[in-house]
């Protein structure tokens, strides 16, 4: 997409581009750079012949572990998507059998999770009509040379009879950024109701005892902003837009996540597809509660998307994908409330292919860090969880 800005514009993002790279320069070197002993790694998954996408993972008070991913799906964009659950009382070192939270008659996709407060839980999904595109493609394309027919004829069947479930009125009205809620530990939950926006690590829990959601108004107007909720994640408020840079194209803009740091600044990032900075994570922050955001900016971070974590000790931890060789999942530390990030820590670094990520991080009380994300396997055409246990050195 093309953008014009002015001649003053262009100066002034040159100059911000500029001034960036040296606070970027002198940040780096002012960020400790920590190591990582990782612990083990391994497949977490109950059911390989299925695709397991974009997980999230939460630690609740009680210190069991929440895990939500899409699931039931047959590829990465199928009609067959749904929401699950599952939990682990001995911090990852084993899970339970998956729980269906969600599943609705197109596809539901990225799942986040959060405690609150008040000991409630919300989780969030979005809801897509992509593999319309593919349908239509296998419906129109000749057998490839090799392949099956009745194979290709009972997956062609399959997915007209998950489409067909709703008319295409229908379809259409179940596109929307959705939450469950529950309040009594997940036994029982909410219907699922619409919230202004979505993102793939859902809401986060401030320490005022407010809830916000960095994100986009999919389906909408693709708004990039931070809404939030004052009774416990009932209902939502869009609070703040957060600018774009000058030149950016906000609609490029995607798949936020936020922190709290420990001295109340709230942080922001950003999956971006402007150039400059394309596939980089930028940050924004805010001093006033929300209300207002900076500037997104680089942080020389290429990888995507982050998720953001206080530690106990104060410190913040992002997680991303990265999907350039080596490819895996990278973490980095700040220290000064996000002003500077350490160089980056390698949690796994052995994918097969760029279908991999979206890595989410808690901290266990022994100070055990666990990080879930998908990744296909060189083994299977299924994308399976899988888990890193490791510390901090």
């Amino acid at each position: 997409m093309s953008v014009e800005i002015s001649r003053r514009e262009f100066w002034a993002a040159g100059t911000a581009f500029a001034f960036g790279a040296k606070m970027i320069s002198l940040r780096t070197a002012h960020a400790e750079n920590p190591k990582i002993e990782v612990l083990d790694r391994r497949v977490i998954s109950w059911k390989p012949p299925l695709y397991h996408g974009w997980p999230t993972l939460a630690r609740r008070k009680s210190g069991e572990l929440l895990l939500v991913f899409s699931g039931g799906r047959e590829t990465h964009v199928c009609p067959f998507g749904r929401v699950e659950l599952m939990r682990s009382h001995d911090d990852g070192k084993s899970w339970s059998w998956p729980q269906v939270l969600i599943d609705g008659p197109i596809d539901d996709r990225d799942a986040g999770v959060v405690e609150t407060a008040e000991g409630s839980i919300l989780v969030t999904t979005f809801t897509s009509l992509a593999y319309e595109a593919t349908l239509q493609k296998m419906e129109k394309a000749s057998l490839p040379p090799g392949k099956d027919k009745d194979e290709h004829d009972k997956l062609l069947a399959e997915w007209r009879a998950a489409h067909n479930r709703i008319s295409a009125e229908q379809r259409k009205q179940e596109l929307g950024t959705w939450m469950i809620r529950s309040t009594d530990g997940g036994v029982t939950w909410s219907a699922r109701y619409a919230v202004p926006i979505n993102s793939p690590h859902g809401p986060t829990a401030l320490r005022d005892g407010r809830l916000i959601y960095a994100g986009k108004a999919l389906w909408k107007d693709d708004r990039i902003g931070v809404c939030e909720s004052k009774d416990d994640g009932v209902t939502w408020e869009w609070l703040a837009t957060i600018p774009a840079r000058p030149g950016d194209d906000p609609k490029q803009y995607h798949e936020l996540h936020a922190v709290e740091a420990s001295n109340g600044t709230l942080l922001a990032h950003i999956r971006n597809h402007n150039s400059p900075n394309e596939r980089e994570t930028l940050q924004s922050e805010s001093t006033d509660g929300g209300r207002t955001w900076s500037v997104p900016h680089s942080m020389g971070v290429w990888g995507l998307p982050s998720h953001l974590l206080r530690l106990r000790d104060g410190r913040l931890l992002m997680s991303y994908g990265h999907r350039r060789k080596p490819l895996g999942n990278l973490a980095r530390i700040s220290d000064d409330n996000g002003r500077s990030w350490s160089e980056p820590l390698t949690i796994s670094n052995d994918a097969k292919s760029g279908d991999m990520g979206y890595p989410s991080t808690v901290e266990c009380d022994d100070g055990t860090l666990v990080t879930v994300w998908y990744e296909l396997l060189a083994v299977s055409p299924f994308a399976q969880l899988r888990q890193a246990r490791w510390r901090l050195s």
